[in-house]
C-alpha cells in the first residue's frame, strides 16, 4: 500500500500525468484497487519484456504472478528482479513454455516482449486465456496475422495496446496539439521518415551446439528453423527476414505510426520500396542495408529511408520524421522536436522529458532506455484506463496492425518490385494475386497459423 501511494503521487505530481490523462480521461485512475491488483504475466524476459514490466509495476499496484521464457538463466535473473521491483517482494513463478502459463494461471494482463515471429501466436493465446495484452511492435510478421489479433481482440472485447509508445511521448503529444492541431504548418503535403543508424548486427558466427539452458525449438517456433549460431534473442534475430521484418518492421514502424497520429491517417492508398544489400555484404544478414519506400495518400507522401552505412542526412535526427506544410516543418524524434517556421515566425524547440528525480529506479536499470521510460509509463495508465472504462487505448491493436502492416507491404513491394494497393476489407493485393499469396507466410509445423 505504502509502495502505491508513492508512486501514485510521484506519477501525478509530473506533466506527464496531466498528458496521460488528457489522453485517457480524468477516471482513468479509477482502476487502481490495491486491495485486488491485477494479475500479470510476462512472455520474454528480454530487454524490452522486462523494461515495459517495470514502467507497469511503477505506475500501478501490479501483482506479477508468472514469467515466461525459454532461457533458462535469462528467466532466473528475471525472477530475481521482479522480485526485488513489486512491492509485495514475491518471485513470480518461472516457465519455459508460454502455453503452460496462461492454462496454470489466471491472469488479467499479458505482457509479450518476445521476438516478432511469436507476437501473432502468442496475443491471441493469451486473448483466448481471457488477458488484456500489451503486445511489443510490430505486432505481427505477417499481414494475414495482423488482421487475425485484430479479430481476436474484438471476439474476445479485450483490450490490446501495442508498445508504440510515441503517442504517449509527452513532446511529442506537445508537438500534435501546439504544433499540428494549432495549425502552425498549414496545409502538409509531404513527409520524411528515416533511420540512419548503424544497427543491422551484420556477422559470420560459427554454427554452434545448442545450450542446455536454451530451447531453441521453441524460440523458433513457427519460424524457419536457422543453424544455432549463438544465442539469437541477444539482438542477433533481427538481421534475419526469418523472425521479422527489417529496419523497416523494426524502426519505421514507430515513425510511420506517429506521422499517422498526428496527421490522422489510415490506411495508404499505395506502397511502393526499392532497397536491397547494397554496402555491407560480407555477413550473414539478409535484411536490407539500403531502403527507401513512399506510402501514398491523397495530396500527400509519406517518404522513409534507412540506411545502415555512412552519415545520417540530418546528424540532429538520425531517426526521425518531418512534417513539411506551406507556413513551416516540424522535426521530430524520441529526443525533441523543432518547429522551423516559413518567415519570419517564431521557431519553438522543446525536448524529452526525464524523470530520473521521481523514479531514482530509472537510473540503475540495466539497459533501460531513459528517454522512453516517461513514454511508456503514460502509456501503460492509457492501456489501464482503457481496461477499466472499456474503450480502445492510444495505440490499439487495429492501429498497431495498419502501422504494422504498412510496413511489411512495403517490403513485398521492395521483394516483387513492383507498386501494392492493399484492401482490408477484401484482404487482399488489389489485381495481384501473386503479392496476395505472400500476405500470409507459411509455418512450420506443428505450429498453425491463426485464422480470422
Amino acid at each position: 500500500m505504502d509502495n502505491f501511494n508513492i508512486n501514485r503521487r510521484r506519477f501525478l505530481k509530473g506533466a506527464t500525468a496531466t498528458l496521460a490523462l488528457s489522453a485517457i480521461g480524468a477516471s482513468a485512475l479509477d482502476f487502481i484497487n490495491p486491495d485486488k491488483p491485477y494479475r500479470v504475466g510476462l512472455i520474454g524476459t528480454g530487454w524490452y519484456g522486462k523494461s515495459d514490466l517495470f514502467r507497469l509495476i511503477q505506475v500501478a499496484p501490479v501483482k506479477v504472478v508468472a514469467l515466461c521464457d525459454v532461457d533458462k538463466n535469462m528467466l532466473k535473473d528475471a525472477g530475481e528482479m521482479v522480485r526485488k521491483r513489486q512491492a509485495s517482494g514475491a518471485t513470480p513463478r518461472l516457465y519455459t513454455d508460454y502455453r503452460k502459463m496462461l492454462s496454470e494461471n489466471e491472469l488479467d494482463i499479458v505482457l509479450i516482449g518476445t521476438p516478432d515471429h511469436w507476437h501473432a501466436l502468442q496475443t491471441i493465446d493469451a486473448l483466448k486465456a481471457g488477458a488484456h495484452v500489451y503486445v511489443q511492435k510490430p505486432i505481427s510478421v505477417d499481414v494475414i496475422e495482423g488482421e487475425a489479433m485484430v479479430a481476436a481482440a474484438r471476439k474476445y472485447n479485450r483490450v490490446v495496446q501495442v508498445g508504440t509508445q510515441r503517442k504517449s511521448t509527452p513532446h511529442l503529444i506537445d508537438a500534435k496539439k501546439n504544433i499540428v492541431d494549432a495549425g502552425l504548418l498549414g496545409k502538409i503535403s509531404h513527409v520524411e521518415m528515416c533511420c540512419y543508424y548503424h544497427m543491422r548486427n551484420n556477422g559470420n558466427p560459427p554454427v554452434q551446439t545448442v545450450p542446455d539452458f536454451f530451447d531453441y525449438e521453441m524460440w523458433t517456433g513457427p519460424a524457419p528453423l536457422r543453424p544455432y549460431d549463438g544465442l539469437p534473442h541477444v539482438r542477433w534475430w533481427r538481421t534475419f527476414m526469418e523472425y521479422g521484418n527489417g529496419i523497416m518492421g523494426d524502426m519505421c514502424v514507430h515513425m510511420f505510426d506517429t506521422v499517422r497520429w498526428m496527421l490522422q491517417l489510415g490506411w495508404p492508398k499505395r506502397i511502393t520500396s526499392t532497397g536491397g544489400i547494397y554496402v555491407q555484404k560480407e555477413g550473414k544478414s539478409n535484411i536490407t542495408d539500403t531502403q527507401s519506400a513512399i506510402f501514398e495518400y491523397d495530396g500527400l507522401n509519406c517518404v522513409w529511408q534507412h540506411r545502415t552505412w555512412g552519415t545520417p542526412a540530418d546528424p540532429k535526427y538520425p531517426w526521425s520524421f518531418k512534417l513539411y506544410g506551406e507556413k513551416g516543418t516540424l522535426a521530430a524524434s524520441t529526443m525533441s522536436y523543432d518547429f522551423i517556421p516559413e518567415g519570419n515566425g517564431t521557431p519553438v524547440h522543446k525536448d524529452v522529458v526525464y524523470e530520473r528525480e521521481k523514479y531514482p529506479e530509472d537510473v540503475t536499470e540495466p539497459a533501460i532506455e531513459l528517454n522512453a521510460a516517461p513514454a511508456t509509463r503514460p502509456h501503460m495508465l492509457n492501456f489501464l484506463g482503457a481496461i477499466k472504462n472499456g474503450g480502445r487505448p492510444v495505440a490499439d491493436i487495429e492501429e498497431g496492425h495498419i502501422s504494422t502492416a504498412s510496413c511489411i507491404l512495403a517490403n513485398l513491394s521492395q521483394q516483387t518490385g513492383r507498386p501494392l494497393s492493399y484492401d482490408p476489407q477484401k484482404r487482399i493485393i488489389t489485381g495481384d494475386p501473386a503479392a496476395t499469396a505472400l500476405l500470409q507466410r507459411p509455418y512450420r509445423g506443428p505450429w498453425e497459423h491463426p485464422l480470422i
